[in-house]
């Protein structure tokens, strides 16, 4: 599940997304502008974490210990 979170981080951060905060675990808290979180709407399952400010939220995306790596992959492309 680590693993699989770390590689989600780096993709992430390589596309410029920011994070609400740096997590050790399996769990990401990454923060989307409300237009980014609509147009992923449907096409991905997310955690509400918080409302970062008016118009940006804090998504949690947690992995398993069944995550696979492809579907890290597929996420990091559909974002």
């Amino acid at each position: 599940a680590i693993d699989t979170a770390d590689r989600m981080k780096e993709g992430l951060a390589a596309k410029g997304y920011p994070f609400f905060m740096e997590s050790p675990t399996n769990q990401i808290f990454v923060v989307l502008s409300n237009a980014q979180l609509a147009a992923l709407e449907g096409k991905a399952k997310f955690g509400f974490w918080e409302k970062y400010d008016d118009t940006h939220t804090v998504m949690r995306i947690a992995t398993s210990w069944a995550t696979r790596m492809e579907e890290i992959e597929q996420l990091i492309d559909l974002m």
